[in-house]
């Protein structure tokens, strides 16, 4: 049974009702969400995390070293558009920087999910990005790419700051608004949706796509 969050805090444009409302269905949904991820081995150990939108400045976020496959209630850490925790001593999700990009990039993101795959880590030290075509599944994927189209997921060299990595990935997405999600070398995938169910499809289909990219090589 899931322990119900602790968290009281509340934006300046949200009532306290309403904000509350959202951490509970937005907890269950991320918590089912590392479920599902570690029965498939995508969140080995601590890696990954998970995040979701709350309100236009407050986010959900995994906290730090935390097995996404054993997510709780108050495994989940409010943060303002800065990254920083609320109403808590514990710290958020190391990447935490890398998701606040995300949403204050895009108002309608509204959560964003990180992943370790087999094929997601391999394919992000090998090549400079993955390009998908050819693939019924693209059509999940933001935009909605038919499968004859062509469909490029870059790949960023890792870098332990945060911040000039995020400054990095923001960079080119304003340069290039049609990136449906980003592999990170070595380190794994990020994905994002209007939800967590549609953040997840996507994971789910760029999974499948990544794999059958793994064996075609």
């Amino acid at each position: 049974m899931l322990k119900s969050s602790p968290l009281k805090v509340a934006p300046e444009d949200s009532s306290e009702a309403s904000f509350q409302d959202r951490i509970s269905p937005l907890s269950e949904a991320l918590i089912a969400a590392g479920r599902f991820f570690d029965r498939r081995g995508w969140v080995p150990a601590t890696g990954g995390n998970f995040s979701a939108r709350l309100s236009p400045d407050r986010v959900l976020i995994t906290a730090s070293g935390v097995h996404k496959g054993e997510l709780e209630a108050d495994d989940l850490l409010v943060a303002d558009l800065d990254g920083c925790p609320l109403g808590t001593a514990r710290k958020a999700s190391y990447e935490t920087g890398l998701h606040m990009q995300l949403y204050r990039h895009d108002a309608a993101i509204g959560a964003v999910l990180h992943v370790h795959s087999v094929a997601n880590t391999v394919l992000s030290r090998r090549l400079g990005s993955v390009v998908l075509k050819d693939y019924e599944l693209q059509k999940l994927l933001p935009g909605k790419p038919e499968p004859d189209s062509v469909v490029e997921v870059p790949v960023f060299a890792n870098d332990q700051n945060i911040a000039r990595l995020a400054d990095r990935i923001d960079a080119w997405m304003i340069e290039h608004p049609a990136t449906p999600a980003y592999l990170i070398a070595g380190h794994g995938l990020y994905a994002w949706g209007a939800s967590v169910g549609e953040a997840r499809y996507r994971v789910e289909a760029l999974e499948l796509m990544f794999e059958c990219e793994l064996w075609n090589r």
